[in-house]
């Protein structure tokens, strides 16, 4: 699992907290959290083909970005790929 770089403007304590609260929503396996299985990212599309794999991973972000940060919205989602084939996402957030 890669993972998310997140670039989002300000330094407030508010863009901090929302950065932290990002930072452990993509970083959390989806069905790993006991009260909200839905909670966190779903990466079985890895194995998609690339650009099928990028679609689906930018609507999952995008939604669970939607659901519990509703504090922000996903602008874009940029994608690197790593020399072994393996993607890199990088989200760019706007604070609302």
């Amino acid at each position: 699992m890669a993972q998310v770089k997140i670039e989002m403007s300000g330094t407030s304590t508010a863009a901090e907290n929302i950065r932290r609260c990002l930072t452990i929503l993509y970083g959390t396996p989806v069905g790993s959290v006991a009260l909200d299985r839905e909670f966190g990212l779903d990466w079985n599309f890895v194995d998609l083909p690339t650009e099928v794999a990028k679609a689906k991973m930018s609507a999952e972000i995008i939604g669970k970005t939607r659901k519990y940060e509703p504090r922000v919205m996903v602008q874009e989602v940029q994608w690197e790929t790593s020399g072994e084939g393996e993607l890199k996402p990088k989200v760019v957030i706007q604070i609302v």
